[in-house]
């Protein structure tokens, strides 16, 4: 019998190939998981907890974030011990929907 190491089940995750446009612009759509994006853009694969991030929400509604995201092929999870952790699935995405984390990602222009 294998044993369990953690309490919560796996994440389930969407391949980007199974996305599409409307669910892809859905999830970009949200400023929080804009923010989450950029910030996994940033940093090293599977080096970002989910409570690493610096969003103005509780911890239900970043889950709902994450959960979206995942189930849009941009995010891919796995546990490590207690901690949730990510990367940014931007090959993936980028094959199935070209240029759009380029236009995500880019800085907004300032006034």
């Amino acid at each position: 019998m294998a044993q369990r190491t953690s309490h919560r089940a796996a994440p389930e995750h969407t391949h980007p190939d199974d996305v599409s446009v409307q669910t892809a612009l859905a999830a970009l759509a949200d400023p929080v998981r804009i923010s989450l994006v950029r910030e996994l853009a940033g940093s090293q694969e599977w080096s970002r907890s989910c409570g690493s991030f610096d969003v103005p929400v509780g911890k239900a509604a970043l889950s709902h974030h994450f959960v979206v995201l995942r189930g849009a092929g941009l995010v891919e999870q796995r546990d490590e011990g207690a901690r949730r952790v990510n990367r940014l699935r931007r090959a993936e995405f980028e094959a199935r929907f070209p240029g759009l984390l380029d236009l995500v990602l880019r800085d907004e222009p300032t006034d």
